[in-house]
């Protein structure tokens, strides 16, 4: 038995399980994420049939505790081979039997271990928010790769796009592969995303890679909204599955200098009014805390009551509104950068980041002077998005809009451009047509070409150069001496493209 990580952490989220292993599925796991996980499964020639069975039965464990749907975790399953097959995709499955018989049908495809077209597949088709089942813009994604390590191709690349897309990586390989690769590719920490590990003792790993999933993709369970000078509205994720209750105590937080003596077991309302306590049924989801006073540091724990688990508690804190508040001017909206320009996408990024004071922010974006108006919603603890599939050499007007939980909107517009596209020479032909002349043929874009740009050798030197306008696709260069250099490139408006160059 071989396992292999850098450090063994385990994280557990609030809510987590926390009793020895157990026949049933805690309730605890089923309510506690909501976020895009796809698979992506070697189904190679290189991987043995026993061992792709190992896998698939490895991933039904895994999943096997979450609750899933639209509101909670959505699955999808991308097999490698000699090409893709997204085997389902996340609206594909809403419950554990649907999701459980699409695995136990899973085939193995063999051929070869195409996994850079599999992960152009995913980035594009499935974990890309916005598109028709694909992945939700405002929750996480998470993509898993199972893999033996035999001849991943070069992964780096597509891996680190999804990365820098927001994906996060983990991988779990089960056979003896690079370590520095996959080192590389899966997201920070790597002691918590790599997995090393015996196909026969894959189910050893199990609960660590779920707990990594787990923090990736939980839920934000306790909230504290609608505060008033005197009621608080506590909400919650349901964990008990309409068994046992909720047990909700609030109070003043104790402040240096207040009330009488009292050590470091004090509660921390001593001296300023008892905490109070209230219950709700397994079922609810939500409480109103009423009798708070104005203006008031308050804090709040909710503990779920049950006899088939424990269940650790959650705490919050608020303050309570003055009675007359004053109306502070905040500037929901003030900055709106642009970075990292390319042919096609351009970064957005808004500040300030206040997720207690706004709902979420929407982008309008359009091609000046009368392109097709886009939207993309982004939610209110994210201040950063990349806008994809943009007309390359191209002037965009997008507006920010930042919505507050009261409805009043501030927007703020920029103009964005993106990078000239910039084609490479698609061929280069040299044929000698003379002691010392050379015929040059090539085939180029005609896209925003201004011309081509010829350079060849006269001597170890010297260094002769041409500008061609860009109807022209040949010539003929005189005096060239023997094994000389000659290269052809195209020239945009901004930039030469990528050219080639052959040995006369």
């Amino acid at each position: 038995m071989e396992v292999r990580r850098g450090f063994t952490c385990v994280f557990f989220c609030a809510f987590l399980w926390a009793g020895h292993a157990q026949e049933s599925i805690p309730h605890s796991v089923l309510n506690c994420c909501e976020g895009d996980v796809l698979f992506l499964l070697d189904s190679s020639g290189s991987v043995a049939s026993y061992e792709y069975y190992h896998m698939v039965n490895f991933l039904s464990e895994l999943l096997s505790p979450f609750s899933l749907g639209p509101d909670a975790v959505r699955v999808g399953l991308l097999q490698v081979g000699t090409k893709p097959h997204l085997e389902f995709g996340f609206d594909a499955y809403s419950s554990q039997e649907g999701l459980q018989g699409a695995l136990q049908r899973t085939k193995q495809l063999k051929g070869d271990t195409n996994t850079v077209d599999a992960l152009l597949m995913a980035r594009d088709r499935v974990l890309k928010p916005g598109l028709p089942g694909g992945a939700r813009q405002e929750l996480p994604r998470v993509l898993v790769w199972l893999t033996d390590g035999v001849d991943p191709g070069e992964v780096q690349e597509p891996m680190a796009r999804l990365k820098e897309e927001g994906v996060a990586v983990l991988v779990v390989s089960t056979g003896h592969g690079n370590y520095q690769v996959l080192r590389e590719v899966v997201s920070p920490l790597a002691e918590d995303h790599l997995f090393f590990v015996d196909i026969d003792d894959i189910n050893i790993i199990t609960e660590d890679l779920r707990n990594a999933i787990i923090e990736i993709i939980r839920a934000e369970r306790l909230q504290v909204n609608s505060v008033t000078t005197t009621t608080a509205v506590l909400e919650w994720r349901p964990v008990l599955a309409g068994i046992g209750y909720y047990d909700i105590q609030f109070g003043p937080i104790r402040t240096e200098g207040t009330g009488g003596g009292g050590g470091s077991g004090t509660s921390p309302g001593t001296g300023l009014e008892p905490f109070k306590r209230i219950t709700r049924p397994g079922d609810a989801s939500s409480a109103k805390l009423v009798g708070l006073r104005p203006e008031t540091t308050y804090t709040v724990t909710l503990t779920p009551k049950s006899n088939l688990e424990f269940l650790n508690s959650l705490s919050a804190s608020f303050t309570t509104q003055p009675v007359n508040p004053p109306r502070p001017e905040v500037q929901t909206l003030s900055t709106v950068t642009v970075s990292d320009s390319t042919s096609d996408s351009v970064r957005l990024s808004w500040g300030p980041l206040l997720p207690n004071l706004i709902q979420g922010y929407q982008l309008e974006y359009s091609a000046l002077p009368t392109g097709p108006l886009q939207v993309v919603t982004v939610s209110n603890r994210q201040n950063s998005t990349v806008l994809t599939n943009l007309q390359p050499d191209t002037q965009y007007l997008v507006t920010v809009s930042a919505r507050d939980f009261s409805g009043k909107e501030r927007a703020m517009s920029v103009k964005v451009c993106t990078q000239e596209g910039l084609p490479a020479l698609s061929d280069l032909q040299l044929t000698t047509v003379g002691n010392e002349s050379v015929q040059l043929r090539w085939r180029g874009s005609a896209d925003g070409l201004r011309g081509y740009w010829v350079t060849w050798e006269r001597g170890h030197t010297q260094r002769s150069t041409l500008y061609l306008p860009p109807n022209l696709l040949s010539t003929t260069l005189n005096h060239v001496p023997r094994s000389a250099r000659v290269c052809v490139s195209p020239v945009y408006r901004t930039a030469r493209g990528e050219g080639i160059c052959c040995t006369a």
